[in-house]
């Protein structure tokens, strides 16, 4: 593999040589004891130096590849503390993404071309990544809208969670007849005729949305291997090297969990995960506990793949809805029997967990089962326990997690929801939601993640976006600088925090000597760039374990290959997966770029009118009289 030419670093006959060196660099290390450098030398899949040119100069051998980063920013490589990155992997080169799309107008336009190439039997759907808010349309798609992008293949399109849009092939493929009785905690929405209109709303349990998705085709193995190593690089192109899986509903142990499992056995990981296993049917939890307990322990496996314990379910019936656009869910009022159940048999065995718990009512209820098994000295016995989201957790709630040994774990599930949940709280709960500060005051562990796939987008620089500025993707402030972190803080939430939750903060996080190879080097500088720029930030190398995973710009061609996208007809194959926006442009830029869209859309009208008979076709005649020569 040949690497750029950098003079002065000569190789030397050495035993131990580095494998990669990379230089010229602005290295922020989140090392308290070194927090900058210029290069660093890697060797083994660690980092053995961290200075400058002429530290690593003696470790250049024949067979080194040397980096130059060209004076660019270089950082610890981001850990997603609460990612579905399994089930993301298997289903990701089926999903038209939206993650990045600025218009609905370009959606659908993506929408209808997709459309025109999937083939029979299989369905268009785009899954999380996106609000309505990020629109300059501000809205959702219409029924009828996706009808006449895909008269005859089957749309679904989700929105958060809380609704999905289907068009008429959609309901009959997924079975949706006018007798097909509400489930749940959902609504099919019907016409004045009966007849359902295309509409499903969770209200407020997203089980209807995901039941209905999970009647959609699946990939095979071979291609569900494919399918997770081309999700893993995207992750990789925005400087992912970790996430902590937080499992999910219709992710089975172990059979969906197999794909990610061979490809450690393969070493064709390129990210680093921790798995959590989550109880899929209700009323059986225990029974799927206790068996999980006899065939796995945490922290089995290695570096690359490893269970970190249970959740971010124990029980269904603990579980809250963070659907904003409904009142909060209220609770049976004994939960607590089996929950307490599923707890002390964690803890009796060994085992860490992490508990979705969305509002305040359920943490205080999940906390006074805590301290009763901590009056018994059983808990936590050692054993590493967060919440994760907790929007609206209170100061006294957060007192009690601090004494009970937890740590936290937040989201940017606002970035996409924040509007719902101004509409129905007020700006002033959205100020604190969720309590950031309150909780690293407390000196809680707090990682940060994204809870990609099916609602945010699993950018980790949109979180990174929310984290420092308090903003939606709809650009509407929700936190005040009181309640927000600066960039250094952020980041470490995004690395040493998120290792610190795996018990993994000695080896993993910081660029230091001894730690794992893990990095990227940026396509901006994280640290000066303007605030709304952040969420345009991507990797142009990134590094795991030694190995360069992803290479873009100069550095295209380094990374390592893969087969290619799979089926032809992905619309990962023609689109790709985020859609990356352009940088916040000047005024006078962004006037002239709104100024050749009018224009663009004016020809589409005069076109659509001329096709109708409504006017002469003038065809000959330029557009614009004033250019004419």
């Amino acid at each position: 593999m040949s690497t750029m030419p950098v003079g002065g670093l000569v190789p030397h006959a050495i035993e131990n040589a580095a494998d990669l060196i990379v230089r010229n660099a602005k290295i922020h290390t989140g090392d308290p004891g070194r927090p900058h450098a210029d290069a660093l030398a890697i060797h083994d899949g660690v980092i053995t130096v961290v200075g400058d040119d002429k530290d690593v100069a003696a470790h250049v051998g024949a067979g080194t590849k040397v980096v130059d980063a060209l004076g660019r920013r270089v950082i610890p490589g981001l850990n997603d503390a609460h990612l579905h990155v399994i089930r993301g992997g298997l289903n990701y080169v089926l999903e038209l993404r939206w993650d990045g799309v600025r218009t609905l107008r370009q959606g659908l336009a993506m929408l209808r071309e997709q459309a025109a190439r999937t083939p029979k039997g299989q369905w268009v759907r785009v899954v999380g990544g996106w609000s309505a808010e990020q629109f300059t349309e501000r809205r959702l798609p219409t029924v009828a809208e996706l009808n006449a992008a895909a008269p005859d293949t089957p749309v679904f399109v989700l929105h958060l969670y809380q609704s999905a849009v289907l068009n008429r092939a959609a309901l009959k493929a997924a079975g949706f007849t006018r007798d097909t009785p509400d489930p749940k905690g959902g609504q099919i929405v019907r016409g004045r005729d009966g007849e359902p209109t295309g509409m499903l709303l969770a209200s407020p349990s997203a089980l209807i949305l995901y039941s209905t998705l999970a009647k959609a085709p699946v990939l095979d193995e071979e291609h569900r291997k494919t399918s997770t190593r081309h999700f893993l690089r995207e992750l990789n192109r925005f400087g992912l090297t970790s996430a902590i899986d937080a499992a999910g509903g219709f992710q089975n142990f172990p059979d969906n969990y197999e794909t990610v499992t061979e490809l450690a056995r393969e070493g064709q990981l390129s990210l680093r995960i921790a798995y959590h296993l989550f109880p899929q049917t209700a009323g059986q939890e225990i029974d799927d506990l206790t068996r999980w307990i006899g065939m796995v322990r945490p922290e089995d496996g290695d570096e690359w793949l490893r269970l970190n314990g249970a959740g971010e379910n124990l029980t269904w019936a603990a579980a809250d809805f963070e659907n904003f656009a409904q009142p909060r869910p209220e609770h049976s009022p004994d939960y607590e029997v089996e929950f307490e159940k599923a707890v002390r048999l964690l803890m009796e065995n060994g085992w860490g967990f992490r508990l979705h718990a969305t509002y305040d009512e359920t943490i205080r209820r999940d906390l006074a089962v805590f301290e009763k098994l901590a009056s018994e000295g059983l808990f936590p016995g050692g054993n590493r326990w967060l919440f994760d989201h907790a929007e609206t957790v209170s100061p006294d709630s957060l007192d009690r997690i601090a004494a009970l040994g937890g740590a936290m774990s937040v989201q940017n599930r606002l970035s996409f929801q924040g509007e719902a949940f101004v509409r129905r709280y007020g700006p002033g709960a959205a100020a604190d939601a969720p309590p950031i500060r309150a909780m690293l005051d407390r000196g809680l562990t707090v990682g940060a993640g994204t809870d990609a796939t099916r609602v945010s987008t699993y950018n980790p620089w949109v979180a990174l976006h929310w984290l420092v500025s308090g903003r939606s993707v709809g650009d509407l402030a929700l936190r005040p600088p009181s309640n927000r972190v600066d960039r250094q803080t952020a980041l470490a939430m995004f690395t040493r925090a998120g290792a610190a939750l795996t018990g993994e903060d000695e080896v993993k996080g910081v660029l230091r000597p001894g730690c794992y190879a893990d990095l990227a080097v940026l396509s901006e500088d994280y640290f000066a760039v303007p605030e709304p720029d952040i969420a345009h930030i991507e990797s142009l190398l990134t590094v795991t374990g030694g190995r360069i995973v992803y290479a873009a710009a100069e550095y295209e061609g380094l990374d390592e290959e893969l087969p290619p996208v799979s089926p032809a007809w992905s619309p990962v194959a023609h689109f790709g997966g985020y859609q990356a926006s352009r940088r916040a442009a000047p005024p006078g830029a962004r006037q002239a770029e709104l100024l050749g869209q009018a224009i663009a859309e004016s020809e589409q009208h005069r076109q659509w009118r001329i096709a109708r008979g409504l006017t002469p076709d003038a065809a000959s005649t330029p557009f614009d009289p004033c250019f004419v020569l």
